[in-house]
């Protein structure tokens, strides 16, 4: 859940009371919210970076609310957003009426999109702030804000960037055009020279926060730019703002500008902005549009700042909230939300208009929620389901449970480990190439550690052998856990296998332990031995891997498939993992005898 950062003071002039801390945690309890922390700007400062950071020097005392908002609530990010909402649900102000206007006389707020952006960043919107008056305060909660999207929705600018520029300064219309990074040129935000693109991608290779989104486009052949009609570059997204158009608390006119590689989110990003920040205007709640011409010459008008209708069954809202209201006062507990609505005549349905601040709303389910949620989840009466229904255990996971106590009374202490791991442990430490290995791998790992979906639980055992080397000889252990594999014909592409892997360390190799652990779970299976290598029963069949060592290794056969592998470790094997004793080991898959 996102975390956003309001001070106390601020938040309770707006808000015309004060409350103590129990007070205001209680109505955001109610408001389904929660506040997560009560600090000051130094606290965090010094929390983030420790007791002797220098920019904790000279930072505020004042009292930070930290409170935790729902992901999907991007009206909430913000302290504008937040005044507005608890507002409308203490019923102190009426719901305010977005609307989008056309642009004064003498200005042209027009962005033309060119072809060449469509392989690299294809669409745009943007609108204008007029007559906006910012305070100190008010001015940090726009960046802030911009910042929280980017994080969120945005997806860290590789969906959305946002930018946004002083209008005074800079002259219709607009063009939005993808160049080559060396033909791009101009001074980039709080910089004092310019700089042409390729110079800007080594520049901020070691800046804090933006190296991270310098990957979107390095790569690319041409980089997105935007000049106004002048040729001064606004901005190159989703990287940097040019200097020149750079908004300050003096600034009145806003032109805001989003690129994007999803319209559906550029158009969210946006009303959200405005939305929340058209308070400041001399007309309030109101905004003009910016007119996008496509490559093709079609346009666009944006902000849509779209509202839309829905229906929902009264009797249907109550069943699945478990209350008895009328069609009233379930309209009443929406428009707490900020969810205008009206029952019908008959009070048997209610018409619902979604504002363009709550693009969490798409589905009836969600006005439920937020009548829910207005109602009060502790206000809801707890009863007993009206059907009988009896609980089962998956045979999977019974079977599961089932063989770890005779597996432990073995003499085997069972092990929980990572499912995810490093490429290297489901490859080169066990002797092979990543491209063998029908792994699923994490699009954007965090840590070398996890990479990939594990395909074997043989690393994660060696490791915790590792980490427990210390302990007396000898060293059993197991798991009983979930690998996860490529498969084609899976509809996601990959699948989950359930195996028992168990591990033997000693001073000598001990394979007889591993073996005799495997007769005793297929005596518990009843699945006979069968030395005529048959079609029913499991016997051993010779093997090479290179995770075991020469001529101690097999694959398990049970009833004429592989199953498994049991043998030797080999002492490369060993030496990646850091082990110096002995390892024999056996893993078996026991899907298939569920």
């Amino acid at each position: 859940m996102p975390t956003v950062g309001v001070k106390r003071d601020a938040l309770f002039k707006a808000l015309g009371k004060t409350y103590s801390d129990d007070e205001f945690q209680s109505l955001c309890f109610q408001y389904g919210l929660e506040l997560d922390e009560i600090t000051t700007e130094k606290q965090m400062i010094t929390k983030e970076q420790g007791e002797n950071a220098e920019s904790s020097v000279g930072a505020s005392e004042d009292i930070i609310y930290r409170i935790d908002v729902p992901a999907n609530r991007y009206d909430l990010l913000c302290l504008e957003g937040l005044v507005r909402g608890l507002l409308i649900y203490q019923g102190k102000i009426d719901l305010p009426s977005y609307k989008m206007l056309a642009p004064q006389d003498g200005f042209e707020h027009k962005l033309i999109i060119k072809s060449n952006t469509s392989t690299i960043r294809p669409y745009a919107v943007g609108a204008v702030l007029r007559n906006i008056h910012f305070t100190q305060d008010s001015y940090n909660s726009f960046i802030d804000l911009q910042d929280k999207l980017h994080q969120n929705i945005c997806r860290k600018r590789s969906l959305v960037a946002i930018g946004t520029h002083d209008l005074d300064v800079i002259k219709g219309p607009f063009v939005y055009d993808a160049k080559p990074p060396a033909e791009i040129k101009f001074q980039p935000l709080n910089l004092d020279k310019e700089y042409t693109a390729t110079e800007l991608m080594d520049l901020y290779s070691g800046h804090a926060q933006l190296k991270q989104y310098l990957p979107i486009i390095k790569d690319k052949d041409v980089y997105p730019v935007i000049y106004d009609n002048n040729g001064v570059v606004l901005s190159m997204p989703p990287i940097i703002n040019g200097h020149h158009s750079r908004i300050t608390l003096n600034t009145k006119n806003v032109f805001i500008e989003c690129t994007a590689t999803d319209l559906t989110k550029a158009k969210i990003v946006l009303d959200i902005i405005v939305c929340m920040f058209s308070e400041y205007c001399d007309q309030k709640y109101t905004v003009e549009y910016c007119e996008v011409v496509q490559a093709d010459g079609s346009s666009n008008k944006y902000p849509e700042l779209r509202y839309r209708e829905e229906v929902i069954q009264t009797a249907k809202t109550n069943t699945a909230i478990g209350t008895n209201e009328s069609g009233k006062n379930i309209a009443s507990l929406l428009s707490k939300m900020c969810l205008q609505s009206k029952p019908s005549n008959s009070g048997k349905t209610i018409k619902v208009t979604i504002p363009p601040t709550r693009h969490d709303v798409i589905h009836a389910c969600d006005i439920f929620e937020d009548v829910a949620i207005a109602y009060g989840y502790n206000n809801i009466v707890r009863t007993l389901p009206k059907t009988n229904t009896i609980a089962q255990q998956l045979p999977l996971n019974k079977l599961s449970d089932l063989l770890r106590g005779p597996i432990c009374q073995a003499g085997f202490t069972e092990a929980l480990t990572f499912s995810l791991c490093s490429r290297d442990d489901v490859s080169t430490k066990l002797g092979t190439n990543i491209e063998s290995v029908k792994a699923v791998h994490i699009s954007n790992p965090k840590t070398l550690e996890f990479q990939v979906c594990r395909t074997t639980l043989l690393p994660g055992l060696l490791k915790t052998l590792a980490a427990n080397k210390k302990m007396p000889l000898p060293i059993k252990i197991f798991e009983i856990s979930d690998v996860v594999l490529k498969d084609v014909n899976s509809e996601v592409g990959a699948r989950n296998e359930r195996r028992i892997c168990a591990v033997n360390c000693n001073k000598n190799a001990g394979f007889e332990v591993v073996h005799g652990l495997l007769d005793r779970i297929m005596m518990l299976l009843e699945v006979p031995w069968n030395p005529q290598r048959g079609e029913t029963g499991y016997y051993l069949l010779e093997s090479n891997d290179p995770a075991y060592f020469p001529q101690r290794c097999a694959e398990i056969i049970c009833n004429g498939k592989v199953a498994g592998k049991i043998g030797v470790l080999h002492p490369n094997v060993l030496t990646q993992f850091e082990l110096t004793n002995p390892c024999s080991c056996m893993e078996i898959e026991i899907e298939s005898f569920v």
